[in-house]
């Protein structure tokens, strides 16, 4: 028997990019394409379930941990447990209405119909805002329901804007930054505190480059001031050089390209940038 119960989204963009993330924190990929509801893969068993599911059944206790997304945590009260940010599937929650509406701010909405796929959230933001409104749930698509006036507004996540722009829509406010998620109770067990160790290690991996270069020796400072590295650039003599060191740092992936000139001036040569599995600080 597995020694902890996990959920993972069962399709979707979500699914496959926490598998790819699993994959890159050793977790065989395999185990997972083959799975039928559920797989036990390191002792661990993973349950396909949609997130909005997962998350119900973590507040009931009967998950010890889930890979989600913010706005089904806060659509189930547990937005306040632990979590680790995953850094994909970034969105905002917002409440937008037509764009000819006579809706200037959210707290003109009192008295107005309210559709949405998270009706817990959206009645406790209206109230805290003071607004009394009609909130109706959807499990379906919502911009039509507001295009064609069945509701004065809608509750609902927006990545580019594109779907409200193209139902002639307008944002009244954002509510909320989302994206997704892995959350646990307070007390996680010691499965699921090794597979945080493994996730926290690839996404800090996922942003970082291993960079090695030869560098004049009075540069070594100026090195450190550019890229400080983990702690501080690792020196090494080079063989036969008394003017050179070789340099292995550990850089931001998106400063690096930037600072390709910097360590040109510097005298950098034989730079040389491999991809990072792991980075534990």
């Amino acid at each position: 028997m597995a020694s902890a119960r996990i959920a993972i989204p069962s399709k979707g963009r979500l699914r496959e990019s926490v598998l790819d993330l699993l994959s890159h924190a050793g977790y065989s990929r395999r185990g997972f394409d083959r799975m039928n509801a559920s797989a036990i893969v390191d002792d661990i068993e993973f349950i396909e379930m949609r997130p909005r599911d997962a998350a119900a059944w973590l507040a009931e206790g009967r998950l010890d941990a889930a890979f989600i997304s913010t706005d089904t945590a806060l659509e189930n009260s547990i937005e306040d447990w632990p979590s680790l940010e995953l850094r994909f599937s970034r969105s905002d929650l917002v409440i937008a209405c037509k764009d000819d509406a006579p809706y200037g701010s959210i707290a003109d909405l009192a008295g107005a119909t309210v559709a949405t796929h998270l009706p817990n959230w959206t009645a406790r933001w209206l109230a805290n805002e003071g607004v009394d409104a009609h909130v109706v749930h959807m499990g379906g698509s919502l911009e039509g329901v507001c295009a064609v006036g069945m509701a004065d507004a809608i509750v609902d996540l927006r990545e580019t804007g594109g779907s409200l722009q193209r139902n002639r829509l307008r944002v009244l406010e954002d509510g909320h930054a989302c994206q997704a998620i892995f959350s646990w109770p307070e007390q996680p067990n010691e499965q699921i505190d090794g597979l945080l160790l493994r996730l926290e290690a690839a996404l800090e991996a996922r942003s970082t480059q291993y960079v090695m270069l030869h560098l004049p020796n009075d540069k070594v400072d100026e090195l450190g001031s550019v890229f400080p590295g983990l702690a501080a650039p690792t020196v090494l003599p080079l063989a036969g050089r008394d003017d050179l060191v070789a340099a292995h740092i550990v850089v931001q992936r998106a400063n690096l390209w930037s600072k390709l000139g910097e360590l040109r001036a510097m005298g950098a040569t034989g730079i040389v940038a491999l991809p990072t599995d792991a980075i534990l600080r």
